[in-house]
């Protein structure tokens, strides 16, 4: 698997790089508000950067601030990456994970996590974590 360098989305939000492993990582910068506009962005930096390709996601959103209801919306949006796995801690992480699930069907498996390396493992190989 080749690696593709990290790259800031448009608006300065996130980072996305496709990782040695396979695995699609995009990381947003800490205390960030994400509106509709960064989603969007980031989504679409997901797509160009799969292509045709499908590839697990770890979607980094450990110190965000904020996710607006617009957001989250197109965080239901099917991209290229075959699965987004947010990796989210804290209490308030922890509450915006269930009420994210509670009100939106997300377009593949998804799981929330507050380590790295058991979202990398679950990724990897999802019958690994129960």
């Amino acid at each position: 698997m080749t690696r593709a360098p990290r790259k800031t989305i448009d608006g300065g939000k996130a980072t996305l790089e496709l990782r040695a492993d396979g695995i699609v990582h995009l990381a947003w910068i800490r205390d960030v508000r994400i509106e509709e506009p960064d989603a969007r962005a980031a989504m679409k930096a997901v797509d160009e950067l799969c292509q045709e390709d499908s590839h697990p996601m770890l979607v980094d959103m450990e110190t965000t601030e904020a996710v607006s209801r617009s957001a989250r919306s197109v965080f239901s949006i099917p991209c290229a990456a075959g699965c987004g796995d947010p990796l989210l801690s804290g209490a308030f992480n922890g509450l915006l994970a269930n009420f994210f699930l509670g009100v939106h069907t997300p377009p593949c498996p998804t799981r929330f996590f507050t380590s790295r390396n058991e979202a990398t493992v679950w990724l990897l190989n999802p019958a690994s974590v129960s």
